[in-house]
């Protein structure tokens, strides 16, 4: 008899930081909230995220990764997932290219968050050789789920809001064309409607598009994309199809926003996680999900 794991499990290759919601920070509660196993590799540890924050202290944990890495094997570990975010070197990309060879197998799924960048702007730590072995990295991805801006380097496009829906499902199928299966794009502006934005995804197997659009509210929070992408992921492992799996992704950050907007707080802090953890364990209370043709 197959032993079946009771729990599925992720490997989350993320830095840390003590404190604001980004990174492992809201990707462990938000897996966990959905019955999924966090299992970070962390790739180093800051006082505060980068995100609004000075002054930081960061403890740069590229040399341990590789010893890390081989006593998983040593024990024989094995995951559901394997999932990368933000890397901060070149050596990074490669460490995180060899744990997909060491664990990647046709029973689990890799997902990787390109990210690099956000506005049109690269992050302080990313260049044009960091962006080129992204895009090496992409191409062991099952899943992919830059932002508009990362797209754009990707790609190496120009950033520009004027780009229509049809011009946006090329841009889609060139990115899946580099390797991953699928490809979520975040961020998406909406020419039409200038107070909404959208998610767009394509799926190559079955060379189909799906669109989640919602409310553009006027405030950035960092962490929101690291805890869209854990959303997505733990959907799909509890066995959602791609486009409820978008959506309870964007219903989970629109109702975080929501409930955060309000307060007067530091806005850097990332959303009230904690005020809307419990909503993860509903069903998807409405689908306004479409097909694209």
């Amino acid at each position: 008899m197959k032993k079946i794991n009771p729990v599925k499990k992720v490997a989350a290759i993320h830095d840390l930081s003590g404190f604001g919601r980004a990174s492992l920070t809201a990707i462990i509660p938000v897996l966990s909230s959905m019955g999924v196993q966090v299992c970070p590799v962390p790739t180093a540890v800051l006082s505060t995220h980068t995100g609004g924050f000075e002054n930081f202290t960061l403890v740069d944990l590229t040399d341990s990764m590789s010893d890390y890495i081989n006593h998983w094997k040593e024990i024989e570990l094995s995951f559901d997932c394997i999932y990368s975010g933000f890397l901060a070197s070149i050596r990074q990309i490669e460490i995180v290219s060899e744990i997909i060879d060491i664990f990647s197998n046709e029973d689990n799924f890799v997902v990787v968050d390109p990210v690099m960048g956000d506005d049109g702007v690269l992050y302080q730590t990313m260049d044009d050789e960091m962006v080129d072995s992204m895009r090496k990295l992409i191409k062991k991805a099952d899943i992919i789920t830059p932002n508009f801006t990362e797209a754009c380097y990707l790609l190496n496009e120009d950033y520009t809001f004027d780009i229509s829906e049809e011009e946006i499902k090329l841009w889609l199928k060139r990115l899946s064309n580099m390797g991953p299966e699928i490809v979520i794009l975040t961020s998406v502006p909406n020419i039409e409607k200038s107070k909404k934005t959208s998610v767009i995804a394509y799926n190559r197997e079955n060379d189909v598009f799906w669109k989640v659009s919602c409310t553009y509210i006027p405030a950035f929070y960092p962490g929101t994309g690291d805890a869209f992408t854990s959303v997505v992921i733990g959907s799909i492992l509890q066995g959602d199809s791609l486009p409820i799996s978008l959506e309870r992704g964007v219903q989970f950050i629109t109702n975080g926003i929501k409930a955060s907007y309000g307060f007067d707080y530091p806005k850097r802090e990332g959303i009230l996680l904690e005020r809307v953890l419990d909503t993860l364990k509903l069903p998807v209370i409405t689908s306004s999900y479409e097909m694209m043709k």
